[in-house]
C-alpha cells in the first residue's frame, strides 16, 4: 500500500516522457523528472514522500518534507486568504489550514506548531493548530523519570506547553528552566510526573541518582581541565550554573556535596577547588 503524506520505498517500473514510474507492487505513482536523482536506473528502489497535487495526481519526490501525515511539526506560513493559509512543507507542495482548524488567525511568515492529517474525501494534507484534538490523553508508553523526546508548542502562563514523543502533551515550567526555549524547538525531555487527572510535568533534566553521579564526572574535568579550581560556588546564580553546566542550581549543589563528603573538594561562596590528592586521579 502507497501512504499518501508519507516516505514510501518503491522500485523504479519505467521511464516515460514525464519522469519515473515508481510502483510498490500494487499501485504506482510519477515521480518528475527534475526530482529524478542521477544514476537512477530500473529496479533501483527509491525512498520518496508522496502526496496528492491540485490536480488531483498522486505525485512522488525525493525532496525533504518537514513532515508527514500524523506528525506534530512547526511549519511557516506562505500565504493566507479568507478561506485559510498555506504551510510550507519544503517539497514545494504547500500544505493547507482551513480557517475552522486555526486556533487563532495564522498571519502570512509567522510559524505555527500542527498536525498534519489527510483529508478524507481526497486524500490531500490538511493541517490544523488545534492541537488537542489530535493528542492522545490517556495513552502513555512512558512512566516517570522516562526521556522523551519534545516539540515546545507554545508559551503559557505556567511555561512551555510540548508535544511529547508526536502523540501527548505536556509541560515544562517557568520557574525549572535554566535556558531560553522557543516554540519549534526540539529538545530531549523526561518525564517527571504524571498526576492523577492525567496532566503530564516535564523537565529538561533527568532526575535520580545517576544524574547526579553523571554531573559530579563532569565537575571533576573541569576543574582538572582548570588547574583545579572553578570560579562557581554555593552563592552562584543558578543561571551562572546553567551556562557552564548545563544543570540546575540543585543538581549543581547535590553533585557538590556529594564531591565535598568525599573529600575531593572545598567548596566556598563563588569558587570550588580540587584536594590537590586528587588533581591527577
Amino acid at each position: 500500500m502507497i501512504e499518501i503524506g508519507k516516505y514510501n520505498d518503491l522500485r523504479i517500473t519505467a521511464k516515460n516522457s514525464d519522469g519515473l514510474s515508481l510502483s510498490n507492487g500494487d499501485r504506482e505513482v510519477l515521480l518528475p523528472y527534475i526530482d529524478v536523482p542521477k544514476n537512477a536506473e530500473l529496479g533501483d528502489n527509491l525512498k520518496v514522500f508522496v502526496f496528492v497535487n491540485k490536480e488531483g495526481n498522486t505525485i512522488a519526490t525525493t525532496q525533504h518534507a518537514l513532515a508527514e501525515v500524523d506528525d506534530f511539526a512547526f511549519l511557516t506560513v506562505v500565504d493566507v486568504n479568507e478561506d485559510g493559509a498555506y504551510l510550507d512543507l519544503g517539497i514545494g507542495k504547500d500544505v493547507y489550514v482551513p480557517t475552522r482548524e486555526q486556533k487563532r488567525m495564522m498571519m502570512k511568515g509567522e510559524s505555527y506548531a500542527v498536525y498534519l492529517y489527510l483529508d478524507e474525501s481526497n486524500q490531500r494534507m490538511l493541517a490544523s493548530s488545534r492541537l488537542e484534538n489530535f493528542i492522545e490523553e490517556d495513552d502513555f508508553d512512558f512512566e516517570e523519570g522516562d526521556e522523551v523526546d519534545l516539540l515546545i508548542t507554545e508559551k503559557t502562563d505556567l511555561g512551555f506547553n510540548a508535544i511529547i514523543n508526536n502523540r501527548n502533551i505536556g509541560l515544562l515550567y517557568h520557574n525549572e528552566l535554566f535556558s531560553n526555549l522557543e516554540p519549534g524547538q526540539k529538545r530531549k525531555g523526561w518525564i517527571k510526573k504524571i498526576r492523577v487527572e492525567l496532566k503530564i510535568d516535564l523537565t529538561l533534566q533527568p532526575s535520580g541518582y545517576g544524574h547526579i553521579l553523571d554531573t559530579k564526572d563532569v565537575i571533576l574535568k573541569e576543574l582538572r581541565e582548570n588547574s583545579g579550581k572553578i570560579a562557581l560556588g554555593d552563592k552562584s546564580t543558578p543561571d551562572e550554573i546553567y551556562e557552564r553546566f548545563q544543570v540546575s542550581k540543585s543538581a549543581f549543589k547535590k553533585a557538590v556535596g556529594g564531591l565535598y563528603k568525599e573529600r575531593r573538594i572545598t567548596v566556598s561562596d563563588h569558587e570550588i577547588k580540587i584536594v590537590i590528592d586528587n588533581l591527577a586521579d
